[in-house]
């Protein structure tokens, strides 16, 4: 949904997707219950290096105090400073995964295609083109399409989730229920995170999915500013808001999933050790 109408004024292009719903029962229809799961594979190992980092160096930061005040609370400039600087280097490093992610799930059946078509055969295929076509540096391309989209999204979320934390923390219901809390901080700060970090995820979409010439250069996109130029200058404010919805459904199980899961297992490493 990110990729439909690319660079077009609304109105002037046929809207394939209606909705999250429909386009979901479009590309069910169209190409079968397991084209909802494209890219899968590499979708997996970017959240193993994104978040392995991002979340592994917070917790850290924040057992060591680091990220903390004198009242031993929640340092909004020091969490979002660490969480931000840490989520950027897991998205570097795991820009590969992320483009080739990017490219399989926009691939799609002719009739019900939007923006740019790769063709490849699978995750593997992709990589191999990636790396015959311009080696390093061509598993790198768009790298730096990630990271404010990261370093925002990183620092909104663990700070926000930081913060809510420490305003349940008084209360009697969340005293002897640490998994509960951490489910409602969780939940409060992933709804931030897609709000805040939407517009950088159309952006990041766009240029990591777009064709290049034969030396290399983007077809659509020039960098950053080049991008976020022309989607608000054609298609608007809600051009950067594309797919909003979806991205709520999306990113707000996924922070809940990975709070609690975290905070579980830390009890448990505390309680063997």
């Amino acid at each position: 949904m990110q990729l439909q109408g690319e660079l077009l004024t609304r109105g002037s292009y046929k809207r394939i997707y209606r909705n999250t719903f429909h386009a979901a029962y479009i590309i069910a229809r169209h190409e079968g219950i397991l084209a909802l799961q494209s890219g899968l594979a590499p979708a997996l190992g970017y959240q193993l290096c994104l978040n392995g980092l991002r979340l592994g160096s917070y917790h850290f930061a924040k057992r060591f105090h680091i990220t903390l005040n004198e009242k031993g609370e929640t340092s909004i400039v020091k969490t979002a400073l660490a969480s931000g600087i840490a989520g950027t280097m897991g998205a570097i490093i795991g820009s590969p995964f992320y483009m080739v992610k990017t490219q399989l799930q926009s691939q799609a059946a002719k009739s019900i295609a939007v923006g740019y078509q790769h063709h490849y055969h699978s995750a593997f295929d992709a990589f191999r083109h990636l790396w015959r076509e311009a080696g390093f540096f061509g598993l790198y391309r768009g790298w730096y399409a990630n990271t404010p989209k990261v370093f925002i999204g990183s620092a909104t979320q663990l700070t926000i989730f930081g913060l809510v934390t420490d305003f349940l923390k008084p209360f009697e219901t969340f005293k002897d229920k640490p998994l509960l809390m951490t489910f409602v901080a969780a939940l409060i700060s992933g709804c931030c995170l897609s709000v805040v970090m939407q517009p950088f995820d159309v952006l990041a979409v766009r240029l990591y999915n777009q064709g290049t010439d034969r030396t290399g250069k983007g077809m659509y996109y020039n960098g950053l500013f080049d991008g976020l130029y022309k989607i608000f200058r054609v298609e608007g404010v809600l051009g950067l808001y594309k797919g909003i919805f979806p991205t709520l459904m999306r990113s707000t199980p996924h922070v809940i999933l990975c709070q609690v899961f975290y905070e579980k297992l830390s009890q448990t490493y505390d309680a063997l050790r």
